[in-house]
């Protein structure tokens, strides 16, 4: 089963990069994913269902703890055609 994740971190900075942005991005680019997107607004990845979840579980977990106040983040079962 492929899984894809969107999220984002808060509180927003527009003027600066907030620590729990930059951990969000060291998280997901350092997980054994297939397809990641960061922007300033949203995030995407996408892979193998225990890959996307050991990374959300960890993408929760120290976000958190380097200061996000909300993590929205939505989950999808994507087949081989869905992009």
């Amino acid at each position: 089963m492929r899984l894809k994740v969107e999220f984002t971190t808060e509180p927003f900075d527009l003027d600066e990069a907030p620590a729990h942005a930059l951990v969000a991005r060291e998280v997901i680019e350092a997980a054994d994913l297939d397809a990641v997107d960061v922007g300033p607004f949203g995030n995407t990845a996408e892979g193998a269902a225990d890959a996307v979840l050991t990374a959300v579980d960890a993408l929760l977990r120290r976000t958190l703890q380097a200061g996000a106040t909300r993590v929205s983040l939505q989950v999808n079962v994507v087949g081989e055609g869905d992009k």
